[in-house]
């Protein structure tokens, strides 16, 4: 059983692998939410990968599809408008390196797979297992409908944003010769609907003392806890006391508001400058 975080993610992926073969040998194409969906039921996300990021988005459904990368790379999976779809290469590899210890080790050190194995006739898993099989895989169906369109969209969200950051990434490396964390800002406000609630004299005015967060030097997250009432808010990111720097949701440069729905006393908003991810507590 998957005991840490890497390792539960080594399980995902060979259960989103899985499923996808499933779903071959049914003349299936399914959509990212229903493969995410069906791996998560398989390997349940722990309370911090449940936490959600502005817009929505588990911190564990962002690490998920940023690492199902590999498997693309790897020529193992394809992701296209239509769905996701394993490959003859990703079928062979099933074959090859049937846990997930093996999987894992194979997309790491870039792995062939043996050239005398073929592509498998039918699903090893419905040989092996029949029935109980089949049965597992309608109860991930059923979880899967339940997400529904959500999970579409929080996998298309958070693919988004994994490309983005895997871009802004590849640029600092070019540029600074290594993938060296982002140098932390002077400042960073949280400026929104609720200025007057963190005694700010104004709303959306990221200049003001009272919508500061503070940098935790330990883990390079900025960090405010603010007493709210209930309702719905609106904010935005903003660096170092101004609008000429600013991220809203999924961490986009000036784009759409942060939104959050509270059921009124403290939240924590937390800020990861190097990631740009919002998350609340």
């Amino acid at each position: 059983m998957a005991k840490n975080a890497s390792e539960k993610l080594d399980a995902r992926l060979k259960a989103v692998l899985d499923g996808l073969a499933e779903a071959r040998w049914a003349g299936e194409n399914p959509n990212a939410g229903t493969v995410l969906a069906q791996a998560v039921e398989l390997v349940p996300f722990d309370d911090n990968e449940a936490t959600l990021l502005s817009g929505g988005i588990p911190r564990g459904h962002k690490a998920l599809t940023t690492a199902t990368a590999k498997l693309v790379k790897a020529g193992w999976m394809v992701k296209g408008r239509s769905g996701w779809s394993i490959t003859d290469e990703g079928l062979r590899a099933l074959v090859a390196f049937p846990t997930v210890d093996t999987l894992a080790e194979a997309l790491a050190q870039g792995t062939p797979i043996p050239a005398e194995v073929a592509v498998p006739a039918e699903s090893p898993v419905k040989k092996k297992a029949g029935k109980k099989a089949a049965a597992k895989r309608t109860t991930a169906q059923k979880v899967a409908e339940k997400v529904g369109e959500a999970a579409e969209v929080v996998a298309e969200a958070a693919e988004a944003l994994a490309e983005e950051e895997a871009a802004a990434e590849s640029n600092l490396a070019e540029s600074n010769g290594s993938q060296a964390p982002a140098p932390q800002p002077g400042s960073v406000a949280i400026a929104g609907d609720f200025g007057a609630a963190l005694g700010a004299e104004a709303d959306w005015e990221p200049s003001l003392d009272a919508v500061q967060m503070g940098l935790d030097p330990e883990t390079s997250v900025w960090r405010r806890t603010v007493e709210l009432p209930a309702g719905t808010y609106s904010f935005k990111i903003a660096i170092n006391r101004s609008w000429d720097e600013n991220y809203g949701a999924f961490g986009f440069p000036n784009g759409a508001n942060h939104e959050l729905r509270h059921d009124g006393g403290p939240v924590t908003i937390e800020y990861n400058h190097t990631t740009k991810d919002v998350a609340f507590s």
